[in-house]
């Protein structure tokens, strides 16, 4: 259960999110002394909180509410699960091929690069795709777009939303099929409506919005996308507390990854770059530090090759380590002009 769901004031609620303490669960593994100095409050203050907090715990367990063994899953289910599970394509058909079809439901893919690389542009495209029609080999959900950065464009979403429908067009043309449902129904401004948009402007606002997230899409089951552009700026900043941070992220990380789970939908992180000391000089790595980086089911690296943009698979489960070549156009997220061929990446 959520702190949230607290009987206490409104401002300790805030000051147990902002401390990192998002589930109840999460404050019985502490001291009312730990939680006295995380939030600076009173020690009464606190012990007032964990009693609260005992006393919920208690009414869910008479309530017969607290289990959480739902049963086993077979290896085989898992797997014919897997099958079925819908992919969002990233309109780069190298890129999709390396990701095994495009990105995957169920599973936290965190994209990460230096900037000026296509985060961004590749966010705004898998929030396009993910409403392409089930009969174009689509999901059709819509999106919910997490901005911490400001740069999300809705001049730039439209411009993909159209290059979409005409390739929706040039697709039905190829396979001679009826498209008059979708010329009628789907317009650019459909695209747009279908991307749900949250402005975030400090790290408790993005705890906030992560944690409204499951009543969100529990009210849109539609949405098959959750995008958080980024995730690392507000917490590069005003953190003198590494263990906080630390402890802040790790909670969030869970959360996202049980959305995926529960409504079957993908989410994306994109990172930031940071340099890192190893062996002798500095080499350019992901941002949040190593222990992040078991936080995603699936890590994606954007880098420069020359004047080309690659993609790199640095992590999966499911697909072996490989890289693409990718464009950005007028038209959005497209294979390269060049040979698309994989490359190991040194």
């Amino acid at each position: 259960m959520e702190v949230s769901s607290l009987p206490i004031s409104a401002s300790l609620r805030a000051k147990l999110i902002s401390g990192g303490y998002t589930s109840i669960s999460s404050l019985f593994s502490v001291s009312h002394s730990d939680v006295a100095r995380d939030l600076k409050i009173s020690e009464n203050q606190a012990l007032e909180i964990l009693r609260v907090a005992s006393q919920r715990r208690g009414s869910e367990r008479s309530n017969g509410t607290s289990s959480i063994v739902n049963g086993a899953q077979s290896a085989w289910e898992m797997l014919n699960e897997e099958k079925l599970l819908g992919r969002i394509t990233t309109s780069c058909s190298e890129l999709d091929d390396i990701l095994g079809g495009g990105i995957s439901c169920k599973e936290v893919t965190e994209i990460g690069g230096v900037p000026g690389i296509g985060k961004t542009q590749l966010g705004i495209q898998l929030a396009v795709n993910v409403q392409i029609p089930m009969d174009y080999g689509g999901l059709q959900g819509k999106a919910v777009y997490i901005d911490t950065e400001g740069s999300f464009m809705v001049e730039r979403a439209l411009q993909i939303a159209e290059a979409c429908l005409e390739d929706m067009r040039e697709y039905h043309g190829f396979l001679k099929r009826d498209l008059q449902a979708c010329q009628v129904n789907m317009q650019p401004k459909d695209f747009l409506e279908n991307i749900f948009y949250f402005r975030v402007c400090s790290y408790t606002e993005q705890i906030a919005v992560v944690n409204y997230l499951e009543k969100f899409i529990s009210e849109h089951k539609d949405v098959k996308v959750v995008i958080i552009d980024s995730i690392t700026f507000h917490f590069r900043q005003d953190f003198d507390d590494m263990a906080l941070r630390t402890r802040l992220l790790g909670g969030m990380a869970l959360k996202l990854m049980k959305l995926a789970k529960k409504f079957t939908l993908a989410v994306i992180l994109l990172n930031q770059v940071t340099t890192k000391y190893t062996e002798g000089q500095y080499q350019l790595t992901l941002a949040l530090g190593d222990s992040w980086s078991h936080a995603c089911t699936n890590r994606v690296i954007l880098y420069w090759n020359g004047i080309e943009r690659y993609a790199y698979i640095d992590k999966s489960p499911s697909v072996r380590s490989a890289a693409a070549a990718y464009s950005v156009t007028g038209r959005g997220i497209r294979s390269s002009v060049s040979n698309c061929k994989r490359v190991k990446m040194m």
